[in-house]
């Protein structure tokens, strides 16, 4: 019973109805509520003046609240009644029950009337506080209502079921408690009171005294006062309308409005609502009942919510302790290996210095020998030991030249710890999704029949599984570094087929691909075994030096717009007077490369530029003018090296018609060098140069170049590297 309290107050006062009305809107009103919220309307929106012009055949004008924004949706905490010409705007207050109220604009008239007898405001409105329909009065004003004696009924069971114990209602201070009802006058005695009021003789003798329990029982019992109709107020509610939904009595069949509407017996339809109402309240019931096994299963989640989240904090700490505990271990094993390596270090230059320090002390020694026998007069004397000290002299000094003065070790550590692998993993690291709401892609499939390598490019093919129904949004290629290192991404989009330049030569690359939604990630597919070209290896007549060279052209597909091509794209030109920038189609990475281009024509003694430049580098510029390219420009007396547009090594010797222009880059010594007709240009023209690189050459339509590739590197370069 007390859950359906709530259920029994007005919205207004907050207290239990008193006298409650029911509204056409079917919520509940007290009387005295209803009248204090009523609210003046203009003459204009009156009923009577609505039914002149025509309009408003209800007996209740409802207000279009789209219309007139009644209820202020931004809850600003006033509302007005926008629809009228001058009507007042009044501040929206609330009800101890949270519900808006609109107090009305003027005080209500002092009168000693009861609420529903007192006369209303001449064309009066008033607002539903649950639902803000509005609604304009009709003469008869709140009288218009029908009362609810059904919910008055039911406030008077629950408040008597509240009650602790009954009390006698005769009490003049301190109520005592009831000891006896009479059934014919509805009253509770106590003992005194029923001596003093109720003595058991005349009429009274008569009258049924039973226990207040019995009474409160027969109370409930007890037949309500019959409702009467509200137009006709002598007259008790003997049909019911249909078609209005309400209650009515013989003059309103006769002479009211609801003379031509379908009427049934009250009775019957008290019977077949109740059916209805008794239905309605087993679906409901079983709505409750599953409410209530919800909220049950809901607090058990919390609890359990509660136990996994202790679990779980536990699991965390204890695989984030086990990754920092390995972390230690791999570092102790690697400072293990940096001692070694110092300690190495040390007792080789250690060594050195002792066997320098012996090798000088001798050497001293025979130096001052030798000045003390230039000091000796004696001819024939020195004559019989000079020539074995001047062998001795030479021999001593040979030893000092066979590299005794160069360290056997360097300073600088040949240790470099490659940490960002793990650093991006850590910065990967977190929570698997267990349970997907979607599924993830299926594992692509690598079409073997379509990868291929070419020179130190790869090709690769992968399509999705012919039966596959969950579509892939992008997909994910990965190859490991060719010698089984780590693997890395090297493409990330929608295509099924990527080309993958400068890789090493003669090297084995693992590549494998997965597909992605917005789910997740596929597995990844199967490992694909790829083995990039050999080249020639040369090996010089002077030195057994090796180079390993490819073959390759110019590339159509990232050149500049105006560069020309023929023979097979390994001769250009432009057509533009600007210079243009045309790259090679393989890049390198690793090892010694060396390349010709030859000068078939050349007008006007322009400057073209020759070296090597990134994939990205500007193409509508000279060579070198950014920071993507090493270049060495050239005219017909005189060349520069550029890098990042800083020009240096000016050095005398330019190229006519016929020249060859050589290039050398030298990835295992990191330097880049430069030759015209078989001859070095200038000194090593850069250093330090790592990365991946593409041949490269700039020029404007006064020159066309002609590439020559798979070419061995001069001798002496060879002779010198040898000997380095």
């Amino acid at each position: 019973m007390e859950e359906m309290e709530e259920e029994l107050k007005c919205p207004v006062c907050g207290s239990f109805y008193r006298e409650p009305i029911i509204l056409p809107c079917s919520h509940n009103l007290c009387q005295a509520c209803a009248r204090n919220i009523l609210v003046q309307t203009p003459e204009s929106e009156s009923p009577q003046s609505r039914r002149a012009s025509g309009s408003g055949v209800s007996d209740y004008d409802y207000l279009d609240l789209d219309k007139m924004s009644l209820y202020s949706e931004a809850d600003s905490g006033y509302g007005s009644y926008g629809g009228f010409a001058s009507a007042p705007t009044t501040p929206c207050q609330k009800s101890p029950n949270g519900v808006r109220v609109f107090p009305p604009a003027m005080p209500p008239p002092p009168t000693h009337l009861s609420p529903a007898l007192a006369p209303v405001p001449r064309n009066s409105c008033i607002t539903c506080p649950q639902c803000h329909r509005s609604l304009i009065l009709d003469d008869r004003g709140l009288r218009g209502f029908p009362k609810n004696r059904v919910l008055e009924g039911v406030i008077d069971r629950y408040q008597q079921s509240k009650a602790a114990a009954l009390k006698c209602q005769l009490c003049e201070k301190v109520p005592k408690e009831a000891t006896v009802m009479c059934e014919q006058c509805d009253v509770f005695y106590c003992d005194p009171c029923r001596l003093r009021c109720h003595p058991p003789r005349g009429p009274l003798a008569k009258h049924r005294l039973v226990p207040p329990a019995q009474g409160r029982v027969s109370r409930r019992l007890s037949p309500r006062k019959v409702s009467t109709c509200t137009d006709h107020e002598l007259e008790n509610h003997s049909m019911y309308c249909v078609q209005c939904k309400m209650p009515v009595c013989y003059q309103c069949l006769e002479e009211g409005k609801h003379s031509s509407h379908e009427v049934k017996a009250l009775g019957a339809m008290w019977k077949l609502h109740k059916s209805q109402l008794s239905q309605a309240l087993n679906g409901l019931s079983d709505r409750a009942k599953e409410a209530k096994e919800f909220l049950v299963q809901l607090r058990n989640m919390v609890q359990q919510i509660q136990e996994n989240s202790v679990e779980f904090e536990a699991c965390l700490v204890a695989q984030c302790d086990a990754l920092i505990d390995a972390l230690n271990r791999r570092k102790a094993q690697l400072l293990a290996r940096v001692n070694k390596e110092h300690e190495h270090k040390l007792k080789v230059v250690r060594d050195q210095i002792s066997h320098c320090t012996v090798k000088l002390r001798q050497t001293t020694g025979l130096m001052e020998y030798c000045l003390e026998v230039i000091k000796e007069n004696d001819p024939s004397g020195f004559l019989q030991i000079s020539d074995a000290l001047i062998r001795r002299v030479h021999l001593t000094e040979d030893q000092w030249g066979k590299g005794t003065l160069t360290p056997r070790m360097t300073t600088d550590f040949d240790l470099s710890l490659d940490n960002s692998p793990l650093l991006q993993s850590i910065h990967q690291l977190d929570f698997v999704q267990v349970k997907a709401s979607s599924p993830v892609p299926a594992t692509p499939i690598l079409q073997l029949e379509e990868c291929c390598t070419h020179n130190n490019s790869a090709t690769l093919s992968w399509k999705q599984p012919p039966l596959s129904t969950v579509p892939a949004e992008g997909y994910i290629l990965e190859l490991d570094d060719g010698s089984g290192g780590q693997f890395r991404e090297v493409y990330v989009g929608k295509e099924t087929m990527c080309t993958v330049d400068g890789l090493h030569f003669n090297s084995t690359y693992n590549a494998r691909v997965k597909a992605f939604n917005k789910t997740g990630v596929s597995p990844y597919s199967k490992t694909l075994v790829l083995q990039t070209s050999e080249g020639c290896n040369f090996e010089t007549q002077s030195a057994p030096y090796s180079q390993l060279v490819a073959w390759f052209a110019f590339d159509p597909g990232s050149a500049h717009s105006d560069i020309i091509f023929s023979n097979d794209n390994l001769t250009v030109t432009c057509s533009s007077y600007d210079d243009r920038v045309v790259l090679g189609k393989t890049g390198f990475s690793k090892g010694v490369h060396y390349w010709e281009l030859t000068i078939d024509r050349y007008d006007n003694h322009p400057d073209p530029a020759f070296g090597v430049a990134r994939m990205d580098v500007m193409k509508d510029v000279m060579l070198g003018k950014d920071d993507k390219a090493w270049a060495m420009y050239v005219d017909n007396n005189r060349s520069w090296f550029m890098h990042n547009n800083s020009h240096t090594n000016r050095t005398e010797g330019g190229i006519t018609k016929g020249a060859t222009i050589g290039v050398l880059l030298d990835l295992n010594r990191k330097t880049l060098t430069f030759f015209i007709n078989d001859e070095q240009q200038g000194p090593i023209a850069f250093e330090n140069v790592e990365g991946l690189f593409f041949p490269a050459v700039s020029l404007n339509r006064n020159v066309q170049v002609t590439l020559h590739t798979g070419l061995p590197v001069p001798d002496f370069y060879s002779s010198r590297a040898s000997i380095a």
